[in-house]
């Protein structure tokens, strides 16, 4: 098979369909070529055994008690000298009569005293193939037997049977050379779709084409599609490149324009701590980058419950001077599939930002969907509209400038919760709470226990 590795497939599948049908061809032609020579033999022979019943039924003594025959055989060869055709008949005492075509010449004796009738292959008067068949008669009214012969040419039937093993050869030929050119256009037009397919991923690659949308069979199908998937996740990774960076200039520009506040005014602190935060945030979004080129494969089990109980903990000694009260419920058993970097972060910004807006509570909750798992974040303060629950995701998006931020957290939760192939909802939280919802969904790690309704 090496000698086929720079083969096409439709080369391939031509040359092993050739092969396969010329060797069934050829076995097919073996048996019909033997089938209709022994068909062709035993007719020839069953002409030769009635002209022997013919001269065994014509065939007598005349007064001197040489073989002789009552009537002639109706076959004008016979008669013909040395044509091929030729009968033999012995009478008691060794006395020979012959046909006439065998002009002055005899068949070799045959064997009598046997029954039935016997067959072979001689030599002819002129060296031809002969086929004779003989056998002996009792006539009537007489304690007297006959020995008859009948012998015919070969070569004519041999020759027709060459001619038909050539005809069929031919036909055969033909048969083969049509089959394989219906393969090969059947393979041509069966693979015409992975040829579609090829140009599409160069026009994709080149920029004419922006997705995989050809027609192809359910065979193909799944190629396309993860095709289409690679392409998806190239794009998405992209994306989030370019959200990085956009973070990271966010984060850096009040950064950098403190640290030149801080340079011309002289204040070396205040200077070497913006520098050092400016640092922090170069680091933050290169490990960033490194979770997205990642795109959680490199993810872990976490206990949600327990995490989201750790930042309750850090936010209430935080905002102690608030007093603000977090509730967390839900199955402690809940494990999400996360790095506990990543998870600490999304859970950190929108449990600081409830705190950040409640007047003195905020609630978590933990719990399950098939496949996935769910933190829902609730505090009791002002809320949103609903207009503004879309705007309010967009990377540096403050609606109050008040409240302290860079505006960067829900943006931020929402790209890391897509990467890891979740999501963040928000709306208005129920009473009593009241104020603004925020639901993150992450993969589960284990079937979840029970499920949840929104």
């Amino acid at each position: 098979m090496r000698l086929l590795s720079g083969w096409s497939l439709t080369r391939r599948l031509a040359l092993l369909s050739g092969l396969w049908v010329a060797a069934g061809l050829a076995l097919t032609w073996v048996f019909v070529a033997d089938v209709a020579s022994r068909e062709m033999e035993r007719s020839f022979d069953a002409r030769l055994g009635g002209l022997l019943d013919a001269l065994a039924a014509a065939a007598t003594l005349d007064p001197a008690g040489r073989p002789a025959l009552l009537r002639p055989v109706s076959e004008p060869r016979f008669d013909e000298p040395l044509s091929g055709l030729y009968w033999q008949i012995d009478g008691p005492g060794g006395v020979r009569t012959t046909s006439r075509s065998l002009w002055d010449q005899e068949l070799p004796a045959g064997t009598p005293g046997h029954d039935g009738v016997q067959s072979s292959d001689i030599a002819g008067p002129r060296g031809e193939h002969l086929r004779m068949i003989e056998r002996d008669i009792q006539l009537p009214g007489a304690g007297t037997s006959l020995h008859v012969q009948v012998a015919a040419a070969r070569d004519a039937t041999e020759a027709e049977i060459r001619r038909l093993h050539g005809l069929l050869a031919g036909g055969f030929a033909l048969l083969g050379a049509g089959l394989v050119a219906a393969m090969v256009l059947l393979v041509a037009a069966t693979l015409a779709p992975l040829r579609r397919l090829r140009r599409a991923v160069a026009d994709l690659r080149g920029g004419a084409r922006t997705a995989l949308d050809l027609p192809v069979p359910p065979e193909v199908q799944p190629l396309v599609a993860e095709i289409a998937g690679l392409v998806a996740q190239n794009r998405a990774t992209v994306e989030r490149a370019r959200a990085h960076v956009g973070n990271l200039a966010h984060a850096l520009r009040t950064n950098l324009a403190v640290l030149r506040n801080a340079l011309d005014s002289g204040d070396r602190p205040a200077a070497a701590h913006q520098l050092a935060t400016a640092e922090r945030l170069v680091q933050h979004h290169l490990g960033r980058a490194r979770t997205a080129a990642l795109a959680g494969a490199a993810a872990t089990e976490l206990p949600l419950r327990a995490v989201v109980e750790d930042i309750a903990t850090a936010l209430e000694r935080l905002f102690a001077d608030r007093a603000i009260d977090i509730e967390v419920l839900g199955d402690p058993a809940l494990r999400v599939r996360c790095e506990h970097a990543d998870l600490s972060e999304m859970l950190g910004n929108l449990m600081e930002n409830a705190c950040k807006w409640a007047r003195n509570r905020v609630r978590v909750e933990v719990g399950a969907a098939p496949g996935r798992v769910f933190a829902r974040v609730e505090d009791d303060g002002p809320g949103l509209p609903p207009a503004q629950l879309d705007a309010v995701r967009a990377r540096g998006a403050r609606l109050d400038e008040a409240v302290p931020g860079s505006g960067l957290g829900l943006a931020i939760v929402t790209d890391l919760a897509t990467l890891y192939g979740g999501g963040l909802e928000l709306s208005a939280a129920p009473p009593p709470m009241g104020g603004l919802a925020a639901c993150l969904w992450l993969p589960a790690a284990a079937l979840p226990r029970q499920s949840w309704a929104g």
